[in-house]
């Protein structure tokens, strides 16, 4: 085995970091992941800096084992690695690379009145997630760290800096940081100014510098090659591509870089990346983000998808274990995912808000999961398992009918991928039935965002002079790859509607769950 002839794609996504290792025909060979979960702490959702570089750790070092269980060798090199994480979110650090504050996610929705007021200036949704947003509402809550701010990333940033000593990301990421000129593949500069005129801050001098798919982002230091193995086998000098946010990874994964193509991601949290022949309008459901490489995208962003269905499998998991029976949690969820498409169409009259966190599509700060029903609701296992699949959709679903319905923004492919997608047929069907079109999935589908990381690598480190991003993944990625297309019954498009219209009428219920729970 050459291991100068792979490239690592590692991502920290919501509920896992998982790291892919790629071959030359961009097949995954090896891989390695750890469990961990965001915590919310004096009301902001966070995740340690400790558990971070723990989780990492433990991550690489279940992917050599791998490599050396499959191949024989030590995992002492590759080609090419990239990180990619959660996007959004706000880290800040001082001049002596002292974190200021804790790390705040994209899932925390405390910066409305600065989402607002910079959209406004703007004339430019900026979403409450972004870190625009958290950096001025920590202005207007006039927080004392403000000022000593010397670098300000997100949390793929933060790592692409421990292990290249550069503070650089990818224009893709960055686009979830401040707003993004396409045409220069930068951030815009006329906002930038109207930035600093209202707070007097130096924008661009605590921001990362913005680079492309393809640019060479920093090459691996000593410093970073014990950051990520501490057990010292790993050796410096490999070539490190851009950071990339996991929207970003998501699109290259699904081949969905060019316009009018089109995927969603569905895991903790969902969306929808559709890239635009055409500007927009503002919306605040609306996102316009980039493409690796720096095309316009419009993106719906939910903060909620699988946390709910997860708390319910986990619960039938352990009625299991108490009647005696030996429960695979695997087996349990693609079970219970098959036994969803038993169900009425419409849930029986059965519903759901899968909502742990506030929502900025549906315009709520907080909260608070809820299942309900009508005394003459069809109460079986097959309308409750369905129920939740197509709560964890329908937020996704209120975003995507403004940009097909509203905006008459043209998709000619979508494609699905992450954990909602994992058992054949499922995920691909209710997503068709909510979006009345076809789906498509991959056979990489389940590896999600740290492969798409791993593509991007390899487009660093394999692409011929001038070749595009788009050619590259067309031609030498995914020429023949299986994929497998499925378009939802009549029925089924039907009953989504009927549900989601219970949905949108049920709202007030929600909204009243997290005033009085």
């Amino acid at each position: 085995m050459d291991l100068t002839k792979t490239a690592l794609g590692i991502e920290l996504g919501s509920t896992r970091i998982k790291a892919v290792l790629i071959d030359e025909r961009h097949l995954p060979i090896a891989q390695g992941d750890f469990e961990w979960e965001n915590q919310l702490e004096d009301g902001v959702w966070t995740y340690s800096m400790d558990m971070v570089h723990t989780g990492l750790q433990t991550c690489f070092a279940k992917l050599k084992a791998d490599v050396k269980a499959k191949f024989g060798v030590a995992l002492t090199t590759v080609g090419a690695i990239g990180v990619s994480a959660m996007m959004h979110g706000y880290l800040p650090f001082g001049k002596d690379g002292r974190q200021l504050a804790p790390f705040r996610t994209w899932r925390n929705t405390i910066t409305g009145p600065a989402a607002e007021k910079l959209t406004a200036l703007f004339g430019f949704n900026i979403p409450q997630r972004w870190s625009i947003a958290h950096l001025y509402q920590a202005i207007l809550n006039g927080e004392a760290h403000v000022k000593d701010i010397a670098y300000l990333t997100t949390l793929a940033g933060y790592i692409h800096w421990q292990l290249t000593g550069e503070k650089v990301m990818g224009v893709g990421e960055a686009s979830g940081m401040f707003p993004i000129d396409s045409a220069r593949c930068d951030y815009d500069e006329t906002m930038v100014q109207k930035f600093n005129a209202l707070t007097g801050i130096a924008l661009r001098d605590i921001l990362p510098k913005v680079l492309t798919a393809g640019e060479k982002g920093g090459t691996l230091t000593e410093t970073g090659a014990r950051f990520l193995d501490p057990s010292g086998t790993l050796r410096p000098g490999v070539p490190v591509a851009p950071c990339e946010g996991d929207a970003g990874t998501g699109m290259a994964a699904t081949n969905s870089v060019r316009p009018r193509t089109g995927n969603v991601s569905a895991g903790t949290s969902d969306f929808a990346m559709i890239v635009t022949e055409k500007p927009l309008g503002v919306h605040r459901e609306i996102d316009m983000v980039t493409t690796p490489d720096g095309a316009a995208v419009a993106m719906v962003h939910c903060n909620n998808c699988t946390s709910d269905i997860n708390a319910w499998v986990n619960l039938f998991a352990e009625y299991g274990e108490m009647m005696g029976l030996s429960v695979n949690k695997g087996d349990l969820f693609t079970r219970l995912f098959q036994k969803a498409l038993e169900g009425d169409s419409d849930c029986g009259g059965l519903l759901s808000f899968n909502y742990f966190s506030g929502e900025g599509v549906t315009d709520l700060d907080e909260g608070r999961p809820l299942f309900a029903r009508t005394p003459n609701a069809r109460f079986t296992l097959a309308n409750f398992m369905r129920t939740h699949l197509l709560s964890a959709l329908a937020t996704l679903k209120i975003g995507l009918d403004i940009l097909t319905q509203t905006e008459q923004v043209a998709i000619d492919k979508l494609y699905g991928h992450g954990g909602f997608f994992k058992t054949p047929e499922v995920g691909q069907r209710l997503l068709s039935a909510a979006v009345g079109a076809p789906v498509s999935v991959m056979e990489t589908a389940g590896e999600g965002g740290p492969y798409g990381m791993a593509l991007l690598a390899a487009y660093m480190l394999w692409k011929d002079d001038n070749e595009t991003l788009a050619d590259y993944l067309d031609n030498k990625v995914f020429a023949s790859a299986r994929s497998a297309t499925l378009l939802a019954e009549p029925s089924d498009i039907e009953g989504f509607s009927a549900f989601l219209a219970r949905y949108k009428k049920a709202m007030p219920m929600e909204k009243c769950a997290t005033e009085v729970l």
